[in-house]
């Protein structure tokens, strides 16, 4: 699909790694947002049904989105979903670069290809949630456009984002 800094994006699963790979950054993510949350589980079997069933079945979780995986000397280290256009809009329902691959542009990288693949299938908006407390993360979607929106989600600590295409 497209390279950056040594990494390549490819749409999974037709050209991206084995589900095992994308299960693996989702299990992260999945687990690193509990522990932040301050119920850490003890491994991917104690994670909520809903996020259990993205680690467990991608496939079958994201049947109906796109998903972008970054690949850097073979190795999956990072990934990003985003839905079919809405009323409009998609979303991006998860983004995660592995921590050993941060700081090289991979999300930046993700997240242009997301907007690009929105564009293409008719979206005029993207838009996402994220937790207050990742404030990396919030100036990151900041920088790329993004501006804090009225929320469609009640749950606490949780800021949505919209940015136009």
């Amino acid at each position: 699909m497209s390279e950056t800094h040594g990494t390549t994006l490819v749409r999974w699963p037709a050209e991206g790694p084995c589900d095992e790979a994308l299960s693996a950054l989702l299990a992260a993510y999945h687990l690193r947002t509990e522990s932040e949350k301050g119920a850490p589980v003890a491994g991917v079997e104690a994670l909520p049904a809903r996020y259990r069933a993205e680690v467990e079945a991608p496939r079958t979780a994201f049947a109906r989105d796109t998903v972008l995986v970054a690949v850097s000397s073979g190795t999956a280290a990072g990934c990003v979903v985003v839905t079919a256009p809405e009323d409009g809009r998609s979303e991006v329902k998860r983004l995660w670069t592995d921590p050993a691959f941060r700081g090289r542009g991979i999300a930046s990288a993700l997240l242009g290809a997301a907007f690009t693949r929105s564009a293409a299938d008719g979206a005029a908006a993207v838009r996402l949630s994220v937790w207050s407390w990742r404030t990396g993360a919030i100036a990151l979607y900041g920088r790329l456009g993004f501006a804090v929106s009225e929320s469609w989600d009640e749950r606490d600590e949780l800021v949505c984002m919209e940015r136009p295409l």
